[in-house]
């Protein structure tokens, strides 16, 4: 069996906590049979700052371009916080994904039947919730040109970034979400802000036409970006797959993470384009950020690394048995009680980090 090359880029805070535990996993999947994988490491983010100066260093990137897939920990926290935007952690993720060119963000929101007590929302409102959020990543506010701080001729200052998107970055990422929408429910949304921006307008525009063009078996809807956010809060449920921009994408999804319990819950996918040898370049990582308040403390649910890991294997390794076989390990461990401080109720067991990688490996 060849092995996956995989880099695992930890970063800061409890990133190597979880990724750590994530290594686990994979070697539970190769003692299976399942898949096997070759492991290398690098630095980023923060912890690549101390040792090199900069959040990513072009060796990393190149390491990064030359495996089948990355797996990033996290990356931020307050030691950095006062750098320069160019030097600060966060900047290696937006280097990482214009680098590798990963245009497709996917983010499931799902919530478990054993979590449902968890949301903030009322059971009925949240139990069965299924939504997969289709971000694109490259372009929009935070790629934007121009940008920056500049001193006016007053004196005063400005601060700008700019929202711009062309019909190839809203065809592709369209694209993506409308097979997406095709294999699962047959219902897309798509969200913008086309009644006040020309982005939204022209976003919606191409979105309307690749329908009509190529995916007219979709039910295709629309929706402002406000409402969506307040309907993510009242009626989750009626969405399947969301496809929305860079800037919204971002901040609708971790919405939607309370719905679920945790952002300590929520995997992510990060894609680029189909190759001619059928390959993509690929990152996955856990959106719940660095926490650097509980870093070092072994006490961070790994379950949204373990959970991206099986969407590595789904889209990466080509290996349905492997993605599920992770899936169901996760609803087991969950259904029966285990429980990290994120997600903790009365009733259920409090599990370390370690613990609950313990439990999935079990479970497995």
């Amino acid at each position: 069996m060849k092995p996956y090359k995989i880099l695992f880029l930890p970063g800061d805070g409890i990133g190597p906590e979880v990724l750590a535990q994530g290594e686990r996993i994979l070697k539970a999947l190769e003692a299976k049979g399942i898949a096997a994988f070759e492991i290398s490491t690098g630095l980023v983010g923060g912890a690549s700052t101390d040792v090199h100066g900069v959040p990513l260093t072009d060796e990393t990137l190149n390491a990064a371009k030359a495996v089948d897939a990355v797996v990033l920990g996290a990356v931020g926290g307050p030691k950095w916080e006062k750098m320069p935007y160019h030097l600060r952690p966060e900047q290696a993720l937006l280097s990482l994904r214009l680098g590798l060119d990963l245009f497709a963000n996917l983010r499931p929101a799902v919530t478990y039947a054993a979590l449902v007590n968890a949301s903030s929302l009322k059971h009925e409102i949240v139990e069965g919730l299924n939504i997969l959020f289709v971000r694109e990543l490259t372009g929009g506010m935070y790629f934007g040109e121009p940008r920056g701080i500049r001193t006016q001729d007053d004196g005063s200052r400005i601060g700008l970034n700019t929202h711009s998107y062309t019909t190839h970055q809203i065809q592709r990422v369209a694209r993506t979400a409308f097979e997406l929408a095709a294999a699962r429910g047959g219902k897309l949304c798509s969200v913008d802000k086309a009644n006040v921006m020309e982005a939204g307008k022209l976003w919606r525009e191409e979105v309307t036409a690749l329908h009509a063009a190529e995916y007219p078996n979709v039910k295709l809807t629309y929706m402002y970006a406000d409402n969506c956010a307040m309907q993510l809060v009242r009626a989750p449920k009626q969405f399947d797959v969301i496809l929305t921009d860079n800037l919204f994408g971002d901040i609708l999804s971790d919405e939607a993470g309370m719905l679920t319990g945790s952002l300590g819950m929520l995997p992510s996918a990060a894609l680029g384009e189909v190759r001619t040898n059928g390959t993509r370049a690929a990152m996955y990582e856990p959106i719940h950020g660095s926490a650097p308040d509980i870093a070092g403390k072994n006490i961070a649910n790994p379950l949204a690394t373990i959970l991206s890991l099986a969407m590595m294997l789904r889209y990466t390794c080509n290996s349905e048995t492997g993605a599920k076989a992770i899936e169901h390990a996760v609803v087991s461990v969950l259904d029966t009680g285990f429980r990290t401080q994120d997600i903790f109720t009365e009733g259920t067991r409090l599990l370390s980090c370690s613990d609950m990688a313990d439990a999935v490996v079990k479970a497995l």
